[in-house]
């Protein structure tokens, strides 16, 4: 009899998860819970839905999410499959038309014969004996997350921010220019609003002013260091933006012929351009607060008309080198692997990993042989030492993370300099990858 493994998470986490078993021949339950219900920040009815055009950031090797990239394509990743079909210019960064990419998803996983996309809510912890993966992400809906409080002793919970959106037609062209730091990619991947000292210091004047959305008082803000709100970045010093996401370094204003004070950056949203993302512009504003502080004090959005507007969201992890056994799986309730955000790991790129390992460690248990993690020299092993507690002192206080490199064992032989650092480091996951292939 063919074995049957539900996955509860339509997010990137539970596709590649699912996409994985299905591939080698085991039946899956795939649970969503759209079109009935919705996070806050969901949008779309598909499957592996993404905020933002390049939540896949850096597809450079030498950074260490761009290979976990590499990795997961040799690890023939549906995810990365799909982003790279869905790929728009963006430099050297993997971004995606986040429609096309969902459809793509969801069109291979509706269409493999052994997936079944079941599109209901689950409110409680699926029973033993059979397994199960939990992959419902870091916005999980209240009733399984306070299930899964009362198997794993509380939940964290940490607030993270997306960036607004304006169309296209609506950016004025006489301010804003087409180029890429350091003339990367094709040079017209990014549209660049630049500021001098004065706008610049008018611009951080009206953020710290301006009305923010508070958390509820039984909520206490637990910012994600990589994704701070703007406001919060201006609160933190008057040049912290400037060296932040508005750094005008790489890039020249054509008008003055010399580097602007700071800039906003702006990146495609979609393949035809119709729509651009304020990079780094994550944020806690007031919707009104938005709209009026970023046409009247960010040079060529005076016009501007917003797609979507920033917001915060609550993100709910476990403790997961506590409550994890080595295999991902809760220690009081074994036959669920937990996968994703929920695990402590922060990124698109990164949850897929997540999936792919959680479905390698259940096939690994179907067929009754021991869980084999992914070599630590990886940058998917990596994110299992994050996850697992390996990567960080006794007693460390638990939180999400990217992928970085700091999370990998040291490369042999201590090499000195970022560059050598780097090399060194891919030289090796390259080398350990193949070990683990299936």
């Amino acid at each position: 009899m063919r074995r049957r493994v539900a996955v509860v998470g339509g997010g990137l986490a539970g596709c590649e998860a699912a996409w994985v078993l299905a591939d080698a021949g085991v039946e899956v339950e795939l649970f969503e819970m759209k079109p009935g219900r919705r996070s806050p920040v969901q949008r779309l009815d598909g499957l592996a839905e993404l905020v933002c055009s390049n939540s896949l950031r850096s597809d450079n090797p030498l950074n260490a999410v761009g290979l976990l990239h590499e990795e997961l394509r040799h690890l023939r990743s549906l995810v990365l499959a799909c982003a790279d079909a869905a790929r728009v210019p963006a430099g050297d960064a993997l971004a995606v038309d986040r429609q096309a990419f969902s459809a793509l998803v969801t069109e291979r996983l509706s269409g493999h014969p052994l997936v079944r996309v079941r599109r209901e809510e689950v409110t409680e912890l699926p029973e033993p004996p059979a397994v199960a993966i939990l992959a419902t992400g870091p916005l999980t809906a209240d009733p399984l997350a306070e299930a899964l409080a009362r198997v794993t002793g509380g939940r964290l919970a940490f607030y993270d921010a997306i960036a607004p959106i304006v169309s296209d037609e609506t950016v004025d062209r006489r301010v804003a220019f087409a180029s890429s730091r350091y003339g990367k990619g094709s040079g017209d991947d990014y549209l660049n609003l630049p500021l001098d000292e004065s706008e610049y210091r008018a611009f951080v004047d009206a953020l710290l002013v301006a009305e923010k959305v508070e958390p509820h008082a039984f909520e206490e803000p637990r910012y994600f260091e990589g994704c701070l709100p703007i406001e919060v970045m201006a609160e933190r010093g008057l040049d912290v933006l400037r060296y932040g996401p508005m750094k005008p370094v790489g890039l020249v204003d054509p008008r003055t012929g010399r580097r602007p004070h700071a800039v906003v950056q702006l990146r495609r949203e979609d393949r035809a351009g119709t729509a651009w993302n304020l990079v780094g512009f994550q944020t806690r504003l007031t919707w009104p607060e938005q709209r009026r502080v970023f046409r009247e004090r960010i040079p060529g959005l005076a016009a501007a008309e917003f797609e979507r507007l920033g917001q915060v969201h609550r993100n709910t992890f476990v403790d997961a080198p506590r409550v994890l056994g080595p295999d991902l799986s809760l220690r009081e309730r074994p036959h669920l692997v937990l996968a994703g955000q929920i695990t402590g790991v922060e990124g698109y790129v990164e949850s897929a990993a997540s999936g792919l390992t959680a479905a390698r460690a259940v096939l690994d248990r179907l067929h009754g042989r021991p869980f084999r993690p992914p070599p630590a020299g990886t940058a998917i092993g990596a994110l299992y030492r994050h996850v697992t507690g390996e990567a960080h002192p006794p007693g460390a206080d638990y939180q999400p993370t990217n992928v970085v490199f700091a999370l990998f064992p040291p490369p042999e032989g201590r090499p000195r300099g970022k560059q050598a650092r780097q090399a060194a480091h891919v030289a090796r996951a390259r080398r350990q990858i193949e070990e683990w292939l299936p």
